[in-house]
């Protein structure tokens, strides 16, 4: 599990690639903890290049939300495809965390709210 990071519009965008499943899933949850700063307010979370994600992967990314909710930061999640948004539907957190297409489309949805 690699996790690369670019800040850009005022945003934190980190990348996910390939899977986030009960194998690495501490070691997302560790890498996201050590990137996002305290002083980030809006944080993006770029799917384009993941292929999975298992019930614990979902976890860690409602944990990082809620996180950076409770300090008055913004999340969202881009770049989903279709098979990894099926998932967030299914289980509902679609609902919860914001899914944009892009990452041009999420940079404005959190800049205007």
């Amino acid at each position: 599990m690699e996790l690369k990071t670019e800040r850009k519009d005022g945003a934190l965008i980190a990348w996910a690639n390939e899977r986030i499943d009960g194998a690495n899933v501490l070691e997302f949850e560790e890498a996201v903890r050590s990137l996002i700063a305290d002083d980030d307010r809006m944080v993006v979370m770029d799917f384009e290049q993941l292929t999975y994600i298992s019930s614990a992967g979902l976890r860690a990314v409602l944990l990082t939300a809620k996180t950076l909710w409770d300090r008055d930061a913004k999340f969202a999640l881009c770049s989903v495809s279709p098979a990894i948004r099926e998932i967030f539907e299914i289980s509902g957190f679609d609902k919860i965390i914001a899914i944009h297409a892009s990452q041009e489309d999420a940079l404005a949805a959190l800049a205007a709210s």
